[in-house]
């Protein structure tokens, strides 16, 4: 009787521990998503604050381009406002296909590709899209780590009695993959 008493205090000991091991890990896995989110914040918040200094520039070359400089605005408000991880990459994919459009103005506008205001924001846009593609890839990284962990047997059934959810890959394209080849030299050379 003492034995099945000790085996049985060692069995519900290891469970405890197991089961205090393993919330660890989930929290782990949850707070290096907040840094990952955090970083990925940090860098659309440059971005989007960026973008009002890129329409002014654009703005003072071609007055019938009101209507795309319009959609940028809303867009980045649409962007701001966004806040889960699929809503502010949806935001963020539509921003970025504005952004594309204002930067293949360059073409049409040789001035715009001369001036030295527009290069220097030109330049500070792809290292925030640089800095934001390394912050997407530690964020997903997160994400994939947390989700393994949840969706895990058994510690799924740990994570759902805890509040532990699958997290969503965050996805936006790169604009600087999209730049006009002339503006893509132009920055090189800088």
């Amino acid at each position: 009787m003492e034995i099945a008493v000790i085996v049985s205090a060692l069995a519900g000991g290891m469970f405890i521990f197991w089961l205090i091991a393993l919330y660890n890990r989930l929290v782990k896995a949850r707070n290096q998503l907040r840094e990952g989110w955090s970083g990925i914040d940090v860098q659309l918040k440059r971005r989007h604050d960026l973008i009002p200094a890129l329409v002014d520039c654009v703005k003072g070359y071609q007055a019938h381009e009101q209507e795309l400089l319009e959609e940028v605005v809303r867009d980045r408000n649409v962007a701001q406002a966004a806040t889960e991880a699929g809503e502010v990459g949806s935001a963020e994919r539509a921003l970025g296909k504005d952004l594309v459009r204002i930067v293949a103005l360059v073409e049409q506008y040789p001035e715009l590709k001369a001036d030295e205001a527009f290069l220097r924001l030109m330049e500070d846009l792809v290292d925030i899209e640089d800095y934001l593609q390394y912050a997407r890839r530690f964020y997903n990284g997160s994400v994939r780590d947390l989700n393994n962990v949840v969706e895990s047997f058994p510690a799924n059934l740990v994570a759902g009695g805890f509040g532990f959810k699958v997290a969503k890959f965050f996805e936006v394209d790169s604009i600087r993959e999209r730049l006009p080849p002339d503006l893509a030299k132009v920055l090189k050379r800088g």
